[in-house]
């Protein structure tokens, strides 16, 4: 499950570039949130009249911080980003969590976590920064577009958090596949009316691969992911579950340079310490 799920959510990355040749961001966004709530109406519906309305109100939340948002930032980044660094970059999740947790949830940040961070956000600057050249020429210039990723990063650390403290009695499948039905309809609106997601589907040739792409996108690297994600946290340890973390860069840069995207010998060194701080900052004292 452990290899499955990363190779997943390892995959979605050069899934959003292949979506991005014939659409643009917001409709990358949009309909991998359509296909993703779409794939689980039969789980959300059911569930949905049981809801109170301080639960709507949250998942509303979650719906918007967890997958809304960060399916626009993603695929906005990916306009200027290779899908191999947003890959990497979207390693430090857990670290997010750690920080928005201890800002505004009441959690402890520790010294391992601190150090962690600014191992990992080093080798972020790195990554951002590098480019052809040697010495200190090859760290000049900065792509913005990673802090679209480092904000999708925020959100999660967001989602994740106010699942762990404000749900007690739903389960974490429940919550995804709701909390995607409660965002749909915003997706739904945009698509339609504020787009031509649906002249490019019917009129550009090619356009039905690329929705192809965007519709695996949704089922397996949202819905299906979460999912199963959730049934393996079950079944092992929280150390073996977040170890996914590790192995979704390795998939995206593995795809990445299958897909001919180079990295440098800069990148190299930000993805070692990007790695690093997100180990040694979620790594337990022994």
């Amino acid at each position: 499950m452990l290899i499955f799920l990363s190779l997943i959510w390892g995959s979605s990355f050069i899934l959003i570039k292949r979506g991005l040749e014939f659409f643009s961001p917001g409709e990358v966004g949009a309909y991998r949130i359509v296909a993703a709530a779409t794939f689980l109406l039969p789980l959300s519906l059911p569930r949905f009249k049981n809801l109170n309305k301080t639960q709507l109100i949250n998942l509303i939340i979650v719906g918007m911080v967890g997958s809304f948002i960060p399916a626009f930032l993603f695929a906005k980044a990916q306009t200027q980003l290779s899908s191999s660094l947003a890959g990497v970059i979207n390693a430090l999740t857990p670290l997010a969590v750690v920080v928005i947790g201890a800002a505004f949830f009441g959690s402890k940040i520790t010294k391992r976590n601190g150090i962690g961070l600014a191992i990992a956000f080093i080798g972020v600057f790195i990554l951002v920064t590098a480019k052809e050249g040697s010495g200190l020429d090859a760290f000049t210039g900065i792509n913005a577009y990673a802090l679209f990723v480092i904000l999708a990063c925020v959100c999660y650390g967001f989602n994740l958090n106010i699942i762990k403290y404000r749900f007690v009695t739903l389960k974490p499948v429940e919550i995804t596949a709701i909390s995607l039905l409660l965002v749909l309809p915003l997706a739904l609106v945009y698509l339609i009316f504020g787009t031509d997601f649906s002249y490019k589907v019917a009129n550009i040739p090619g356009a039905l691969t690329a929705l192809g792409y965007v519709t695996l996108l949704g089922v397996m690297g949202t819905a299906l992911a979460l999912i199963l994600f959730n049934v393996m946290v079950k079944r092992v340890t929280p150390v073996f579950a977040s170890s996914v973390t590790y192995l979704i860069p390795i998939v995206a840069i593995m795809w990445g340079v299958m897909d001919g995207e180079i990295l440098l010998w800069g990148h190299y060194l930000g993805i070692a310490a990007v790695i690093l701080g997100v180990w040694f900052g979620n790594r337990k004292k022994a």
